[in-house]
């Protein structure tokens, strides 16, 4: 992979985080309900009122107020939480390892295991364990997260007593070193399982589709007609089969975030998608905003991760 492929999908990325950046900040300003009103009530003092936008810079126009926050991004400052008191950065920080782990882990186990069934039902195509995973699959993608959420909660937590109902780690005990990696595991497992299902469903169809698409080309003819082993012909295969199942992957980051949030409320994970909750219900503008940044950078970062995946599974994109 050339290093002026990878230096072009970098420079086209700054744009867009330029014009999420500014998308973001309008947006959240345009939402109904002002931060001064939920900080000091309705019925407030209206001189307390005037303090408190002055204070926070929200008596000046938009463009100026949009200014002074990109001023503030640039140089690595979100400004500090109305409600908390605290630079909104530090806010993110104790969220973000708790959200990516969830994350990281939902994407492992949807991706991962999504391969291997996808190439599971395209070997026993239109038998009855094909039959079975692709009912599977059109149950998983059909499935709400919030409500697999709540359904697993209910039956494999509260009811069978499998996982832990709620948090990171077990508050009742003071755990270190494997011990306390063993519990965030445990705590891990029903959330990431929850929030990997849709995608594990989509990723089972892709491949499988892709798989038996790429079996019927010329290429892999020629290959079994010279006695290569089944097998080796379907590891062959599955490279060619990758590329749409990585695009697909990729874009639907943003679909994972979105479903996180919905997960960690349900699970009471000590993650971003709380916070972002809280900030939504108080009005808290920098934290919002700082949210929804971290969110669109981690988009477009992936997308980018995308691209550069798909130049190394294809050559030929390389040189577009």
């Amino acid at each position: 992979m050339t290093v002026r492929f990878v230096a072009r999908r970098v420079v086209a990325a700054v744009p867009a985080v330029a014009v999420l950046i500014t998308v973001t900040f309008v947006l959240v300003h345009l939402a109904p309900g002002d931060p001064v009103v939920a900080l000091g009530g309705e019925h407030g003092d209206p001189a307390h009122h005037a303090f408190v936008r002055a204070r926070f810079g929200l008596d000046r126009p938009w463009p100026e107020q949009l200014a002074v926050w990109v001023g503030r991004v640039l140089q690595g400052d979100l400004g500090a939480s109305y409600v908390h008191g605290r630079p909104v950065i530090h806010l993110i920080a104790e969220r973000m390892l708790p959200t990516f782990l969830l994350l990281g882990a939902a994407l492992v186990v949807s991706t991962g295991l999504g391969l291997a069934l996808g190439s599971l039902a395209a070997r026993r195509a239109r038998r009855p364990l094909d039959l079975l995973l692709r009912l599977g699959a059109a149950v998983g993608v059909a499935l709400p997260s919030f409500w697999l959420a709540q359904l697993a909660l209910l039956a494999l937590a509260l009811g069978l007593g499998w996982f832990p109902v709620q948090g990171l780690t077990d508050a009742r005990r003071q755990l270190t070193g494997l011990a306390w990696a063993l519990d965030v595991l445990h705590h891990l497992a029903l959330p990431a399982m929850v929030l990997a299902a849709a995608e594990l469903a989509l990723t089972t169809r892709l491949v499988r589709t892709g798989l038996l698409e790429t079996l019927e080309a010329d290429y892999v003819q020629t290959a079994r007609a010279k006695g290569l082993d089944e097998r080796r012909v379907h590891h062959h295969a599955l490279r060619n089969a990758l590329l749409p199942v990585a695009t697909v992957v990729g874009a639907r980051v943003g679909m994972f975030l979105t479903g996180a949030v919905l997960v960690e409320v349900v699970f009471a994970w000590p993650g971003l998608g709380r916070l972002l909750v809280s900030a939504v219900e108080t009005r808290d503008h920098p934290v919002l905003l700082g949210i929804l940044l971290v969110a669109s950078v981690t988009v477009i970062a992936a997308n980018l991760v995308t691209d550069l995946a798909c130049g190394w599974l294809d050559p030929r994109i390389r040189y577009r």
